[in-house]
Protein backbone atom coordinates (compact mmCIF):
# COMPACT_ATOMS: atom_id res chain seq x y z
CA UNK A 1 0.00 0.00 0.00
CA UNK A 2 3.30 2.07 0.22
CA UNK A 3 3.02 2.95 -3.70
CA UNK A 4 -0.64 4.48 -3.00
CA UNK A 5 0.82 7.55 -0.61
CA UNK A 6 2.64 9.14 -3.72
CA UNK A 7 -0.58 9.31 -5.96
CA UNK A 8 -2.76 10.10 -2.77
CA UNK A 9 -0.50 13.26 -2.30
CA UNK A 10 -0.71 14.06 -6.26
CA UNK A 11 -4.25 13.81 -5.22
CA UNK A 12 -5.35 15.63 -2.87
CA UNK A 13 -2.95 18.43 -4.33
CA UNK A 14 -4.49 18.44 -7.55
CA UNK A 15 -7.59 18.62 -5.42
CA UNK A 16 -6.99 21.49 -3.51
CA UNK A 17 -5.21 23.45 -6.43
CA UNK A 18 -8.22 23.13 -8.80
CA UNK A 19 -10.52 25.90 -10.03
CA UNK A 20 -12.39 27.21 -7.62
CA UNK A 21 -16.50 27.30 -8.36
CA UNK A 22 -17.81 30.01 -10.34
CA UNK A 23 -18.84 33.20 -8.15
CA UNK A 24 -21.38 32.68 -5.60
CA UNK A 25 -23.78 35.19 -5.19
CA UNK A 26 -25.47 33.73 -2.66
CA UNK A 27 -23.85 33.81 0.76
CA UNK A 28 -25.71 30.46 2.12
CA UNK A 29 -24.53 28.71 -0.45
CA UNK A 30 -27.88 27.96 -2.08
CA UNK A 31 -26.33 27.04 -5.61
CA UNK A 32 -27.35 23.45 -6.25
CA UNK A 33 -29.86 20.96 -4.65
CA UNK A 34 -26.59 19.22 -3.21
CA UNK A 35 -25.32 22.29 -1.68
CA UNK A 36 -28.43 23.90 -0.38
CA UNK A 37 -29.43 20.80 1.65
CA UNK A 38 -25.49 20.06 2.91
CA UNK A 39 -25.28 23.58 4.07
CA UNK A 40 -29.14 23.16 5.77
CA UNK A 41 -28.07 20.01 7.36
CA UNK A 42 -24.49 21.90 8.33
CA UNK A 43 -26.64 24.67 10.38
CA UNK A 44 -29.05 21.99 11.75
CA UNK A 45 -26.37 19.95 13.30
CA UNK A 46 -24.82 23.31 14.58
CA UNK A 47 -28.22 24.11 16.34
CA UNK A 48 -28.66 27.06 14.16
CA UNK A 49 -32.11 26.62 13.26
CA UNK A 50 -32.61 30.16 12.84
CA UNK A 51 -30.18 29.96 9.70
CA UNK A 52 -31.39 26.74 8.60
CA UNK A 53 -34.73 28.31 8.10
CA UNK A 54 -32.84 30.10 5.40
CA UNK A 55 -33.15 27.38 2.97
CA UNK A 56 -37.18 26.45 3.26
CA UNK A 57 -39.34 28.71 1.05
CA UNK A 58 -40.99 30.68 3.61
CA UNK A 59 -42.03 33.32 1.44
CA UNK A 60 -45.97 32.72 1.77
CA UNK A 61 -45.62 33.00 5.62
CA UNK A 62 -45.86 36.22 7.22
CA UNK A 63 -42.24 37.53 8.95
CA UNK A 64 -43.58 36.56 12.26
CA UNK A 65 -45.01 33.49 11.41
CA UNK A 66 -41.45 32.59 9.37
CA UNK A 67 -39.45 33.76 12.84
CA UNK A 68 -41.82 31.33 14.63
CA UNK A 69 -42.26 28.65 12.23
CA UNK A 70 -39.25 28.45 10.65
CA UNK A 71 -36.85 26.89 13.00
CA UNK A 72 -39.52 24.29 14.28
CA UNK A 73 -39.43 22.96 10.35
CA UNK A 74 -36.57 22.93 9.73
CA UNK A 75 -35.89 20.70 13.28
CA UNK A 76 -38.63 18.98 11.76
CA UNK A 77 -37.19 17.95 8.52
CA UNK A 78 -33.66 17.66 10.03
CA UNK A 79 -35.51 14.64 11.79
CA UNK A 80 -36.85 13.13 8.18
CA UNK A 81 -33.47 13.20 6.74
CA UNK A 82 -31.65 12.27 9.77
CA UNK A 83 -33.64 9.30 10.82
CA UNK A 84 -34.56 8.39 7.60
CA UNK A 85 -32.63 6.38 4.68
CA UNK A 86 -32.01 9.63 3.05
CA UNK A 87 -29.09 9.88 0.77
CA UNK A 88 -27.62 13.36 -0.10
CA UNK A 89 -25.08 12.14 -2.89
CA UNK A 90 -28.73 11.27 -4.71
CA UNK A 91 -29.26 15.33 -5.29
CA UNK A 92 -27.58 16.88 -8.34
CA UNK A 93 -24.35 18.96 -7.50
CA UNK A 94 -25.25 21.11 -10.99
CA UNK A 95 -26.75 24.78 -10.53
CA UNK A 96 -29.22 24.25 -13.14
CA UNK A 97 -30.72 20.66 -11.17
CA UNK A 98 -31.54 17.40 -12.70
CA UNK A 99 -32.40 17.73 -16.21
CA UNK A 100 -32.92 14.20 -16.94
CA UNK A 101 -36.13 13.60 -13.68
CA UNK A 102 -38.63 14.89 -15.39
CA UNK A 103 -39.77 17.43 -12.48
CA UNK A 104 -39.36 20.69 -14.79
CA UNK A 105 -36.37 22.68 -14.77
CA UNK A 106 -36.57 24.42 -11.72
CA UNK A 107 -37.68 21.37 -9.76
CA UNK A 108 -35.56 18.35 -8.09
CA UNK A 109 -36.76 15.87 -6.12
CA UNK A 110 -36.11 15.84 -2.24
CA UNK A 111 -37.48 12.89 -0.84
CA UNK A 112 -40.66 10.81 -0.68
CA UNK A 113 -41.87 9.22 3.00
CA UNK A 114 -44.87 7.16 3.37
CA UNK A 115 -47.39 8.30 6.22
CA UNK A 116 -50.36 7.26 7.20
CA UNK A 117 -50.87 5.12 3.10
CA UNK A 118 -50.07 8.55 1.60
CA UNK A 119 -47.08 9.21 -0.12
CA UNK A 120 -45.49 12.77 0.51
CA UNK A 121 -43.04 13.71 -1.96
CA UNK A 122 -40.47 16.69 -1.17
CA UNK A 123 -38.86 18.83 -3.59
CA UNK A 124 -36.33 21.89 -3.84
CA UNK A 125 -37.32 24.78 -5.98
CA UNK A 126 -35.03 27.18 -7.87
CA UNK A 127 -36.57 30.80 -6.70
CA UNK A 128 -35.04 33.81 -7.69
CA UNK A 129 -34.93 36.08 -4.59
CA UNK A 130 -33.87 38.84 -6.83
CA UNK A 131 -32.78 39.96 -10.28
CA UNK A 132 -29.48 37.98 -10.96
CA UNK A 133 -29.50 35.57 -7.88
CA UNK A 134 -30.93 32.52 -8.21
CA UNK A 135 -31.30 29.74 -5.22
CA UNK A 136 -32.31 26.43 -4.60
CA UNK A 137 -34.94 25.98 -1.27
CA UNK A 138 -37.33 23.43 0.16
CA UNK A 139 -40.60 24.18 -2.33
CA UNK A 140 -42.93 26.35 -0.79
CA UNK A 141 -45.80 23.05 -1.04
CA UNK A 142 -43.09 20.88 0.72
CA UNK A 143 -42.84 23.10 3.59
CA UNK A 144 -46.40 22.80 3.74
CA UNK A 145 -45.99 19.25 4.12
CA UNK A 146 -43.18 18.53 6.32
CA UNK A 147 -45.48 18.69 9.47
CA UNK A 148 -47.50 15.75 8.09
CA UNK A 149 -44.49 13.75 6.46
CA UNK A 150 -42.56 14.63 10.50
CA UNK A 151 -45.30 11.77 11.42
CA UNK A 152 -42.75 9.14 9.29
CA UNK A 153 -39.76 9.82 11.92
CA UNK A 154 -41.08 7.19 14.97
CA UNK A 155 -39.00 5.57 17.74
CA UNK A 156 -38.32 1.49 16.62
CA UNK A 157 -40.48 -0.61 18.90
CA UNK A 158 -37.35 -2.30 21.13
CA UNK A 159 -35.76 1.62 21.33
CA UNK A 160 -38.22 1.84 24.05
CA UNK A 161 -36.90 -1.42 26.08
CA UNK A 162 -33.40 0.76 25.91
CA UNK A 163 -32.15 3.01 28.47
CA UNK A 164 -33.18 6.70 27.54
CA UNK A 165 -29.31 7.84 27.48
CA UNK A 166 -28.82 5.18 24.59
CA UNK A 167 -31.50 6.68 22.48
CA UNK A 168 -31.49 10.50 23.43
CA UNK A 169 -27.60 11.16 23.55
CA UNK A 170 -25.61 11.31 20.14
CA UNK A 171 -22.82 11.76 18.66
CA UNK A 172 -22.49 13.75 15.62
CA UNK A 173 -26.11 13.75 15.70
CA UNK A 174 -26.52 10.12 16.11
CA UNK A 175 -27.90 7.88 18.76
CA UNK A 176 -25.35 6.09 20.64
CA UNK A 177 -27.78 2.79 20.41
CA UNK A 178 -26.68 3.28 16.69
CA UNK A 179 -23.18 3.75 17.26
CA UNK A 180 -23.11 0.25 19.24
CA UNK A 181 -24.90 -1.37 16.55
CA UNK A 182 -23.28 -0.15 13.54
CA UNK A 183 -19.78 -1.09 15.20
CA UNK A 184 -20.92 -4.75 15.99
CA UNK A 185 -22.34 -4.85 12.84
CA UNK A 186 -18.94 -3.82 11.28
CA UNK A 187 -16.84 -6.36 13.19
CA UNK A 188 -19.04 -8.98 12.63
CA UNK A 189 -19.36 -8.39 8.79
CA UNK A 190 -15.44 -7.81 9.10
CA UNK A 191 -15.24 -11.60 10.23
CA UNK A 192 -18.12 -13.12 8.07
CA UNK A 193 -16.20 -11.85 4.80
CA UNK A 194 -13.14 -13.23 5.55
CA UNK A 195 -14.84 -17.08 6.20
CA UNK A 196 -16.58 -16.62 2.63
CA UNK A 197 -13.72 -14.84 0.86
CA UNK A 198 -11.78 -18.00 2.42
CA UNK A 199 -14.65 -20.17 0.61
CA UNK A 200 -14.75 -18.26 -2.69
CA UNK A 201 -10.92 -18.86 -3.02
CA UNK A 202 -11.05 -22.41 -2.41
CA UNK A 203 -13.51 -22.88 -5.19
CA UNK A 204 -11.30 -20.84 -7.83
CA UNK A 205 -8.35 -22.19 -6.55
CA UNK A 206 -8.35 -25.54 -8.33
CA UNK A 207 -9.64 -23.59 -11.77
CA UNK A 208 -6.79 -20.68 -11.81
CA UNK A 209 -4.32 -20.30 -9.05
CA UNK A 210 -4.55 -16.60 -7.76
CA UNK A 211 -3.10 -16.87 -3.85
CA UNK A 212 -3.38 -13.06 -3.20
CA UNK A 213 -7.10 -12.75 -4.05
CA UNK A 214 -8.16 -13.24 -0.51
CA UNK A 215 -7.57 -9.82 0.83
CA UNK A 216 -9.24 -7.80 -1.88
CA UNK A 217 -12.35 -9.92 -2.09
CA UNK A 218 -12.46 -9.66 1.31
CA UNK A 219 -12.47 -6.07 1.77
CA UNK A 220 -15.08 -5.84 -1.19
CA UNK A 221 -17.48 -8.14 0.72
CA UNK A 222 -16.72 -6.20 3.87
CA UNK A 223 -17.58 -2.86 2.48
CA UNK A 224 -20.33 -4.15 0.25
CA UNK A 225 -21.89 -6.00 3.28
CA UNK A 226 -21.22 -2.81 5.99
CA UNK A 227 -23.24 -0.49 3.26
CA UNK A 228 -26.55 -2.69 3.65
CA UNK A 229 -25.87 -3.07 6.83
CA UNK A 230 -26.23 0.81 7.74
CA UNK A 231 -29.63 0.41 6.42
CA UNK A 232 -30.26 -1.39 9.79
CA UNK A 233 -28.81 1.67 11.85
CA UNK A 234 -28.63 4.45 9.81
CA UNK A 235 -26.58 7.34 10.60
CA UNK A 236 -27.29 10.86 10.63
CA UNK A 237 -27.75 12.22 6.52
CA UNK A 238 -23.77 14.31 6.60
CA UNK A 239 -22.18 11.16 8.54
CA UNK A 240 -24.19 9.06 5.61
CA UNK A 241 -22.56 10.71 3.40
CA UNK A 242 -19.23 10.50 4.62
CA UNK A 243 -19.02 6.62 5.80
CA UNK A 244 -20.78 5.96 2.06
CA UNK A 245 -17.98 7.68 0.01
CA UNK A 246 -15.66 5.92 2.33
CA UNK A 247 -17.07 2.63 1.74
CA UNK A 248 -17.18 3.86 -2.09
CA UNK A 249 -13.32 4.45 -1.90
CA UNK A 250 -12.50 1.13 -0.01
CA UNK A 251 -14.96 -0.62 -2.42
CA UNK A 252 -13.12 0.66 -5.91
CA UNK A 253 -9.63 0.39 -4.00
CA UNK A 254 -10.47 -3.13 -3.43
CA UNK A 255 -11.27 -3.67 -7.02
CA UNK A 256 -7.90 -1.94 -7.93
CA UNK A 257 -6.13 -4.40 -5.80
CA UNK A 258 -7.94 -7.35 -7.51
CA UNK A 259 -6.86 -6.21 -11.00
CA UNK A 260 -3.25 -5.55 -9.55
CA UNK A 261 -3.10 -9.10 -8.07
CA UNK A 262 -3.58 -10.45 -11.90
CA UNK A 263 -1.45 -7.70 -13.01
CA UNK A 264 1.29 -9.50 -10.61
CA UNK A 265 0.29 -12.83 -11.53
CA UNK A 266 0.72 -12.49 -15.28
CA UNK A 267 4.04 -10.57 -14.72
CA UNK A 268 4.94 -14.03 -12.35
CA UNK A 269 4.14 -16.60 -15.22
CA UNK A 270 5.68 -14.20 -18.21
CA UNK A 271 8.95 -14.03 -16.14
CA UNK A 272 8.51 -18.27 -15.64
CA UNK A 273 8.27 -18.54 -19.34
CA UNK A 274 11.40 -16.02 -20.34
CA UNK A 275 14.48 -17.67 -21.40
CA UNK A 276 17.07 -17.87 -18.96
CA UNK A 277 19.39 -15.94 -20.77
CA UNK A 278 16.99 -13.32 -20.53
CA UNK A 279 15.19 -14.28 -17.22
CA UNK A 280 17.94 -11.38 -15.93
CA UNK A 281 16.03 -8.65 -17.67
CA UNK A 282 12.90 -9.69 -16.01
CA UNK A 283 14.22 -8.69 -12.26
CA UNK A 284 14.25 -5.37 -13.33
CA UNK A 285 12.48 -3.97 -16.29
CA UNK A 286 9.14 -6.17 -14.87
CA UNK A 287 8.95 -5.16 -11.30
CA UNK A 288 8.93 -1.60 -12.92
CA UNK A 289 6.65 -2.39 -15.75
CA UNK A 290 4.33 -4.08 -12.93
CA UNK A 291 4.44 -1.04 -10.53
CA UNK A 292 3.39 1.08 -13.09
CA UNK A 293 0.74 -0.73 -14.42
CA UNK A 294 -0.48 -0.98 -10.73
CA UNK A 295 0.06 2.66 -10.67
CA UNK A 296 -1.81 3.47 -13.39
CA UNK A 297 -4.39 1.11 -11.81
CA UNK A 298 -4.90 2.90 -8.69
CA UNK A 299 -4.70 6.24 -10.03
CA UNK A 300 -7.26 5.69 -12.79
CA UNK A 301 -9.69 3.66 -9.27
CA UNK A 302 -9.20 6.87 -7.34
CA UNK A 303 -9.90 9.01 -10.04
CA UNK A 304 -13.23 7.47 -10.55
CA UNK A 305 -14.27 7.69 -7.31
CA UNK A 306 -13.60 11.28 -7.22
CA UNK A 307 -15.58 12.10 -9.95
CA UNK A 308 -18.11 10.27 -8.66
CA UNK A 309 -18.16 12.70 -5.62
CA UNK A 310 -18.81 15.21 -7.58
CA UNK A 311 -15.17 16.93 -8.20
CA UNK A 312 -13.91 18.04 -11.30
CA UNK A 313 -11.05 15.49 -12.76
CA UNK A 314 -9.49 18.43 -14.72
CA UNK A 315 -7.44 19.88 -12.76
CA UNK A 316 -5.81 16.62 -11.17
CA UNK A 317 -5.37 16.01 -15.12
CA UNK A 318 -4.08 18.67 -15.71
CA UNK A 319 -1.92 18.33 -12.52
CA UNK A 320 -0.13 15.08 -14.10
CA UNK A 321 0.14 16.52 -17.54
CA UNK A 322 2.23 19.43 -15.90
CA UNK A 323 4.19 17.47 -13.58
CA UNK A 324 4.80 14.36 -16.15
CA UNK A 325 6.82 17.48 -17.86
CA UNK A 326 8.58 18.63 -15.27
CA UNK A 327 9.64 14.95 -14.67
CA UNK A 328 10.99 14.23 -18.41
CA UNK A 329 12.60 17.38 -18.29
CA UNK A 330 14.15 16.45 -15.25
CA UNK A 331 15.33 13.10 -15.80
CA UNK A 332 15.83 13.32 -19.41
CA UNK A 333 19.16 11.01 -19.36
CA UNK A 334 17.47 8.85 -17.00
CA UNK A 335 14.31 8.21 -19.29
CA UNK A 336 16.57 8.28 -22.83
CA UNK A 337 18.39 5.18 -21.12
CA UNK A 338 15.23 3.65 -19.59
CA UNK A 339 13.69 3.90 -23.31
CA UNK A 340 17.41 2.42 -24.46
CA UNK A 341 16.86 -0.49 -21.98
CA UNK A 342 13.46 -1.45 -23.31
CA UNK A 343 14.72 -0.47 -26.78
CA UNK A 344 17.67 -3.86 -25.85
CA UNK A 345 15.51 -5.70 -24.45
CA UNK A 346 12.66 -5.85 -26.58
CA UNK A 347 14.74 -6.18 -30.23
CA UNK A 348 16.90 -8.71 -28.05
CA UNK A 349 20.37 -8.02 -30.56
CA UNK A 350 22.47 -9.62 -28.16
CA UNK A 351 21.43 -11.29 -24.61
CA UNK A 352 23.20 -11.73 -21.21
CA UNK A 353 25.80 -14.47 -21.71
CA UNK A 354 26.34 -13.63 -25.29
CA UNK A 355 29.63 -12.30 -26.97
CA UNK A 356 29.51 -9.14 -28.95
CA UNK A 357 31.69 -6.70 -30.98
CA UNK A 358 29.93 -2.86 -29.82
CA UNK A 359 31.49 -0.19 -31.64
CA UNK A 360 35.54 -0.94 -32.11
CA UNK A 361 35.46 -3.50 -28.62
CA UNK A 362 34.53 -6.67 -27.75
CA UNK A 363 33.39 -8.65 -24.55
CA UNK A 364 30.42 -10.37 -22.71
CA UNK A 365 27.03 -9.32 -21.94
CA UNK A 366 26.43 -9.55 -18.11
CA UNK A 367 23.48 -7.65 -17.13
CA UNK A 368 21.02 -5.57 -18.97
CA UNK A 369 19.66 -2.76 -16.86
CA UNK A 370 17.23 -0.09 -16.98
CA UNK A 371 20.31 2.37 -16.88
CA UNK A 372 22.68 0.53 -18.61
CA UNK A 373 24.32 -2.64 -20.00
CA UNK A 374 27.47 -4.44 -17.80
CA UNK A 375 29.89 -6.01 -20.60
CA UNK A 376 32.81 -7.98 -19.44
CA UNK A 377 35.94 -7.14 -21.49
CA UNK A 378 38.36 -10.26 -22.72
CA UNK A 379 40.87 -7.99 -19.77
CA UNK A 380 38.47 -9.25 -17.52
CA UNK A 381 37.48 -5.46 -16.28
CA UNK A 382 33.61 -4.73 -16.49
CA UNK A 383 32.36 -2.28 -19.24
CA UNK A 384 29.20 -0.02 -18.32
CA UNK A 385 27.29 1.54 -21.33
CA UNK A 386 24.59 3.42 -21.04
CA UNK A 387 21.20 1.82 -22.97
CA UNK A 388 21.05 4.90 -24.91
CA UNK A 389 24.55 5.23 -26.36
CA UNK A 390 24.18 1.11 -26.52
CA UNK A 391 20.79 0.70 -28.02
CA UNK A 392 22.31 3.16 -31.19
CA UNK A 393 25.87 1.58 -32.02
CA UNK A 394 26.40 -1.13 -33.71
CA UNK A 395 26.77 -4.57 -32.43
CA UNK A 396 27.25 -7.67 -33.74
CA UNK A 397 26.34 -10.68 -31.95
CA UNK A 398 29.25 -13.57 -32.32
CA UNK A 399 27.79 -15.97 -30.29
CA UNK A 400 24.69 -16.02 -32.43
CA UNK A 401 26.82 -17.52 -35.07
CA UNK A 402 25.96 -21.09 -36.34
CA UNK A 403 29.03 -21.97 -37.45
CA UNK A 404 32.83 -20.35 -37.33
CA UNK A 405 34.47 -18.86 -40.53
CA UNK A 406 38.01 -20.11 -41.12
CA UNK A 407 39.67 -18.47 -43.90
CA UNK A 408 44.06 -18.22 -43.92
CA UNK A 409 45.98 -17.23 -46.61
CA UNK A 410 49.00 -19.12 -47.78
CA UNK A 411 52.03 -16.72 -49.12
CA UNK A 412 54.25 -18.97 -51.20
CA UNK A 413 57.66 -18.09 -52.13
CA UNK A 414 57.39 -16.74 -55.70
CA UNK A 415 59.87 -19.26 -57.31
CA UNK A 416 57.11 -22.04 -56.41
CA UNK A 417 56.71 -23.70 -59.83
CA UNK A 418 53.59 -24.41 -61.37
CA UNK A 419 53.74 -27.76 -61.03
CA UNK A 420 54.39 -27.00 -56.85
CA UNK A 421 51.21 -24.96 -57.08
CA UNK A 422 48.72 -27.19 -58.67
CA UNK A 423 50.41 -30.34 -55.87
CA UNK A 424 49.91 -27.73 -52.71
CA UNK A 425 46.40 -26.33 -54.14
CA UNK A 426 44.89 -30.12 -54.44
CA UNK A 427 46.85 -31.56 -50.73
CA UNK A 428 45.21 -27.96 -49.37
CA UNK A 429 41.55 -28.73 -50.71
CA UNK A 430 41.89 -32.48 -49.71
CA UNK A 431 42.90 -31.36 -46.08
CA UNK A 432 39.90 -28.74 -45.74
CA UNK A 433 37.26 -31.37 -47.41
CA UNK A 434 38.52 -34.70 -45.27
CA UNK A 435 38.53 -33.08 -42.09
CA UNK A 436 35.43 -34.03 -39.98
CA UNK A 437 34.77 -31.04 -38.40
CA UNK A 438 34.65 -28.49 -41.64
CA UNK A 439 32.20 -27.19 -44.05
CA UNK A 440 34.00 -26.90 -47.14
CA UNK A 441 32.15 -24.56 -50.10
CA UNK A 442 33.01 -25.85 -53.95
CA UNK A 443 36.39 -24.45 -54.24
CA UNK A 444 37.85 -23.91 -50.32
CA UNK A 445 41.14 -23.30 -52.03
CA UNK A 446 41.80 -20.85 -54.46
CA UNK A 447 44.78 -19.21 -55.95
CA UNK A 448 43.82 -15.22 -55.16
CA UNK A 449 46.92 -13.40 -56.54
CA UNK A 450 50.49 -13.37 -58.14
CA UNK A 451 52.27 -10.98 -55.54
CA UNK A 452 55.19 -9.39 -56.16
CA UNK A 453 56.86 -11.16 -53.67
CA UNK A 454 54.19 -13.94 -53.41
CA UNK A 455 51.92 -16.60 -54.51
CA UNK A 456 48.55 -15.88 -52.56
CA UNK A 457 46.51 -18.95 -51.87
CA UNK A 458 43.00 -18.49 -50.15
CA UNK A 459 41.69 -21.00 -48.07
CA UNK A 460 37.70 -20.84 -47.56
CA UNK A 461 35.98 -22.69 -44.97
CA UNK A 462 33.64 -23.31 -41.76
CA UNK A 463 33.93 -25.07 -38.90
CA UNK A 464 31.09 -26.58 -37.62
CA UNK A 465 30.78 -25.61 -33.98
CA UNK A 466 29.91 -22.50 -31.87
CA UNK A 467 31.94 -22.70 -29.25
CA UNK A 468 35.31 -20.66 -29.83
CA UNK A 469 37.25 -23.24 -27.83
CA UNK A 470 36.54 -25.69 -29.94
CA UNK A 471 37.31 -23.72 -33.17
CA UNK A 472 40.47 -22.99 -31.70
CA UNK A 473 41.44 -26.61 -31.59
CA UNK A 474 40.15 -27.16 -35.06
CA UNK A 475 41.95 -23.82 -36.55
CA UNK A 476 45.38 -25.42 -35.26
CA UNK A 477 45.13 -28.50 -36.29
CA UNK A 478 43.98 -27.33 -40.16
CA UNK A 479 46.93 -24.74 -39.97
CA UNK A 480 49.46 -27.90 -38.91
CA UNK A 481 47.98 -30.28 -42.15
CA UNK A 482 48.19 -27.36 -44.36
CA UNK A 483 52.44 -26.32 -43.37
CA UNK A 484 52.37 -30.07 -43.71
CA UNK A 485 50.77 -30.38 -47.28
CA UNK A 486 52.95 -27.29 -48.41
CA UNK A 487 56.46 -28.80 -46.99
CA UNK A 488 55.21 -32.41 -48.89
CA UNK A 489 54.91 -30.23 -52.22
CA UNK A 490 58.53 -28.80 -51.64
CA UNK A 491 57.14 -25.49 -52.00
CA UNK A 492 57.73 -23.23 -49.25
CA UNK A 493 55.92 -20.08 -47.67
CA UNK A 494 57.31 -16.95 -48.50
CA UNK A 495 59.79 -15.10 -45.93
CA UNK A 496 59.13 -11.51 -45.57
CA UNK A 497 61.80 -9.09 -47.75
CA UNK A 498 63.24 -7.25 -45.34
CA UNK A 499 63.80 -10.22 -43.19
CA UNK A 500 65.55 -11.83 -46.34
CA UNK A 501 67.46 -8.69 -46.72
CA UNK A 502 68.39 -8.89 -43.32
CA UNK A 503 69.67 -12.54 -43.59
CA UNK A 504 71.82 -11.99 -47.28
CA UNK A 505 73.52 -9.13 -45.29
CA UNK A 506 74.83 -11.05 -41.85
CA UNK A 507 76.01 -13.73 -44.41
Amino acid sequence: MRSLIPICLLLTSALQAQSPAPAVADPLGRISPQSTIYQFLEACHARDYARAAYYLDLRQMSPADRAKNGPELAAQLEDLLDDTPFDIATLSRDPDGDQSDGLGAAFEHLDTFHVGGQTQNLQLEKVALKPGVQVWLVSAPSVAMIPTAHQAVTEMPFEKDLPQSLVTVEILDTPIWRWFALILMAVAIWLLSALIARVLVNVVRPLVEVPNLWGPIRLALASGGFRLAMELAPPSSLLRLYIERGLQLVLVLALAWGVAVVVDLLAARWHSRLDPRVAGIGYSILPLGRQIVRGVIFLFALMAVVRAWGYDTTALLAGLGVGGIAIALAAQKTIENLFGGVSVISDRPVLVGDVCRFGDRTGTIMHIGLRSTRIRTPERTIVSVPNAQFSSITLENISARDKIWFHPTLSLRRDTTSEQLQQVLTSCRDVIVHHPETEAGPIPVRLISLGTYSLDIEVNAYVKTTEYDTFLRVQQELIMQLLQAVERTGAALAVPWQESSVASKDT
